[in-house]
């Protein structure tokens, strides 16, 4: 007898299956996803893991669903063979799980290309109807958009069955991509994302001016059949007038030879001139594939081994090095451009120094590119070393200020020791200031501190306290602003004049010192001048305050340059003293790892953290193995499933209540 699943089980699963449903919507009906492939997959994988072991879930989860509901925008009509997706596998250790089950080993593997599926039915060779995927159930009839790609042919050539629908994927090339975007206002993230927006017109006409192609792959209903094999079918699908993968196609008798293919195609992935998110594997025997049939949403006979992120080589033409808001510099590679998933890429991190010398990369190699949804590319490797390219020697001095750059011991990051005085640090400086967690000045976003900085009129945090007296009458005249909005900005600065002393060295932006420490200080010493007088030693007393926490602290406050930046600060703040509380000895939290998940009654979010740090607890935003307690509100999601399922104890609110109480 099966186990059921327990109520944190299946709000995990129900959260899951919410998710995919808004996605899919997003992906097949609107053609603008919201996720990158990687967080889709990880979410389906885990959906799919639960189903596994609940059996019972999967009757209307994720192993049983493909697509998305048809939009009303379309007629729609029964697939008369269902249009199932494909299985996906990540790994080789997951393909060789599904190669040697198989009875007969000759497979066929085809690229996956990253289009939008179609279904083109033929009746006596003529083109009647064409479909999306839709649901898998029923599709959209996009038939006279069909009718505009010359890679679907209207009549089909040679020797046909009298009826067969033929599948396959419309995609648009990268070279078309970039074209488009550049002759319409509408900018596409991607060539999928174009393909799909362009077939899923009203207006056909619009269609067909998008330069789509098409290939075919695999069929639906069908009266007769000829071939015995996939392979068999691609040169009937070639003789009737269809494109096919072909040249990029391979059979396969071994594991190891799949591999092979897998590991050259990501070779030439850059070099293919559309894009492609991974192989298909097939078995070849059609026979067989009847007799092994499929489950609710994905033939058997058949899995989508997925590429990992996108990669491509180019050269590497510079490295750059960046300074960011807290000082940290980072070696930027400025690339000859490259194309990867339809974003031209021109520039990748390195991450810092020691990166740049683990993969020997020197200015003139050929390098090996890797963007992974939005994240930031990177540099991964280096494909092909330049002759007698020098070694990348990093700076000693800021590039933007000249100061000097540090690297602390045990830190890997080399940073600029001018916190406060150096304009590459400026922005994110003044940004980390106002913030809600530091003096919380509604009305000083990104955009308004880069125009007040760029006409001068701030360039430390002192200048935001005199920046209305001074120049209000100037902001009110420029674009975006009037009379209402600089009164709105003059009381959130004028209500921010009188500060806590924790959000005060939030604020400053002290190397290491976020919020729990800067409230650690705050009821260990009491006031700014006894911490700005600190010793070493005297902080190294403090519980939670390390050696290199110590240092830090230490450092920033006897810097001359910083010491005028706060003088000029606290001649136009006041910054409250906290109360002195002596550290917890004692009690169920002290000393432990704790995380808040869902909604508390009695608390916020806020509140329930600052309770739990005043009895000695250390708040984290994240479950691990060294978890020692997650408290558990209304609608808890994903964080509760991984504490059950790490064996972590779990409180509800009325344990967190009665434990503070005693």
């Amino acid at each position: 007898m099966s186990k059921k699943p327990d109520l944190f089980i299946l709000a995990e699963h129900a959260d899951l299956l919410k998710k995919l449903k808004k996605w899919d919507i997003a992906y097949h009906q609107n053609d603008d996803p919201v996720v990158d492939d990687a967080t889709y997959d990880a979410v389906k994988r885990r959906a799919l893991e639960i189903e596994e072991q609940f059996p019972s879930l999967a009757v209307t989860g994720a192993s049983t669903h493909v697509g998305a509901a048809v939009s009303g925008k379309f007629t729609s009509f029964e697939h008369s063979v269902p249009m199932l997706s494909i299985s996906d596998v990540f790994d080789e250790g997951e393909v060789a799980d599904w190669f040697n089950k198989l009875q007969d080993k000759d497979v066929f593997i085809e690229l996956k290309v990253d289009g939008v599926s179609f279904s083109a039915r033929y009746e006596r060779g003529q083109l009647v109807r064409g479909l999306t995927r839709g649901s898998g159930t029923l599709g959209e009839d996009i038939t006279a958009n069909l009718r505009t790609i010359p890679d679907i042919p209207q009549t089909l050539r040679g020797d046909f069955p009298d009826v067969i629908e033929i599948r396959g994927e419309v995609y648009m090339s990268r070279a078309d991509f970039i074209a488009l975007n550049n002759e319409t206002d509408k900018k596409f993230a991607n060539p999928r994302n174009a393909a799909a927006g362009s077939l899923r017109q009203l207006n056909p006409q619009i269609t067909a001016s998008r330069r789509l192609s098409a290939f075919a792959y695999t069929y639906g209903e069908l009266s007769a059949r000829s071939w015995e094999t996939q392979s068999e079918y691609f040169n009937r699908l070639e003789s009737w007038g269809f494109k096919t993968t072909r040249p990029w196609a391979h059979h396969a008798n071994t594991a190891d030879e799949i591999q092979r293919v897998y590991n050259d195609t990501m070779l030439i992935r850059a070099d293919i001139p559309f894009d492609i998110d991974g192989l298909v594997i097939k078995v070849n025997s059609v026979a067989l594939q009847e007799k092994m049939g499929a489950r609710a949403n994905s033939p058997r006979w058949e899995v989508a081994y997925k590429f990992p992120a996108a990669r491509a080589i180019t050269d590497l033409m510079d490295i750059t090095v960046q300074v960011g808001r807290t000082g940290v510099l980072t070696p930027v590679a400025e690339l000859s451009p490259i194309n990867i998933g339809g974003v031209l890429v021109s520039r990748a991190t390195l991450h810092n120094a020691d990166e740049i010398a683990r993969l020997n990369v020197r200015v003139g190699d050929r390098v090996i590119v890797q963007r992974a949804g939005d994240v930031i590319p990177q540099i991964i490797g280096v494909a092909e070393s330049a002759h007698g390219a020098a070694e990348f020697v990093f700076p000693d001095k800021c590039p933007v200020c000249g100061a000097a750059v540090v690297q602390d011991d045990g830190a890997v990051a080399r940073r600029c020791i001018n916190t406060l005085g150096c304009p590459a640090q400026r922005i994110g400086e003044l940004e980390h200031f106002v913030s809600r967690k530091g003096f919380d000045i509604e009305g000083l976003g990104t955009k308004q501190l880069e125009l007040f900085v760029e006409k001068g009129w701030i360039t430390s945090p002192a200048d935001i306290f005199t920046l209305i007296s001074k120049h209000g009458d100037a902001i009110k005249n420029l674009d975006g602003f009037g009379e209402k909005s600089v009164f709105n900005l003059s009381a959130s600065i004028e209500r921010a004049r009188t500060v806590d002393l924790h959000r005060f060295l939030f604020a400053i932006g002290i190397p290491d010192i976020g919020e729990v420490t800067a409230k650690i200080l705050s009821r260990a010493l009491g006031s700014l001048s006894q911490i700005r007088t600190a010793t070493d030693a005297r902080l190294k007393q403090i519980d939670g305050v390390g050696d290199v926490m110590a240092a830090e602290i230490v450092s920033f406050f006897a810097d001359p340059h910083n010491a005028a930046v706060l003088d000029a600060l606290l001649g136009q703040v006041t910054v409250r003293d906290a109360e002195i509380v002596a550290p917890v000895a004692d009690g169920p939290f002290v000393g432990k790892r704790v995380v808040l998940t869902g909604t508390l009654s009695e608390y916020s979010r806020d509140a329930a953290k600052e309770i739990l740090e005043q009895h000695g607890a250390k708040v984290s935003s994240s479950v691990s193995s060294k978890t020692d307690i997650v408290i558990a509100g209304a609608d808890a999601g994903s964080k509760l499933a991984k504490a059950t399922d790490l064996g972590i104890p779990i409180w509800g609110e009325a344990e967190f209540i009665n434990a503070i109480k005693s």
